[in-house]
């Protein structure tokens, strides 16, 4: 009686019963897997959703605070003496200034060079050479 015969009979698998038991299960993981990140992206994306939706809410809100804030403003210079066209061409003014001030900060720090991942590219780059060394002696 030959080996394999034996081991079929004890229920022994051979090497291609194990080859295909760990692919099977290679596979059974995989979709484990990708099942729970299909999952996490799901949830990570409504939260998402809500996040947006309440910042859109906070902008609107603080578009509504800074008109009244400039209005005050306004009404202010003017009870000092000076006519309301005139505090109205200040305040509008300096928030002008303003605005350009961040607009152009916000360019700035949005250039190409500042958003490109230096850190990860970097490390894949320390992982290939680490990977070279340790396949090529």
């Amino acid at each position: 009686m030959s080996t394999e015969s034996t081991r079929r009979r004890r229920g022994d698998p051979g090497p291609l019963g194990l080859i295909s038991d760990a692919f099977a299960q290679i596979t059974e993981l995989l979709r484990g897997e990708l099942d729970l990140a299909r999952t996490e992206v799901q949830e990570n994306l409504k939260r998402a959703v809500i996040a947006v939706g309440l910042l859109v809410a906070a902008v609107v809100l603080f578009l509504v605070a800074l008109n009244v804030f400039a209005a005050s403003l306004v009404t202010g210079i003017a009870e000092l003496g000076l006519g309301s066209g005139w505090a109205a061409l200040i305040v509008g003014g300096v928030f002008l200034v303003l605005g350009a001030g961040m607009i152009m900060k916000g360019k700035n720090t949005l250039t190409t060079a500042r958003l490109a991942p230096t850190r990860t590219v970097k490390n894949v780059q320390r992982d290939v050479h680490l990977t070279e060394e340790a396949t090529h002696g």
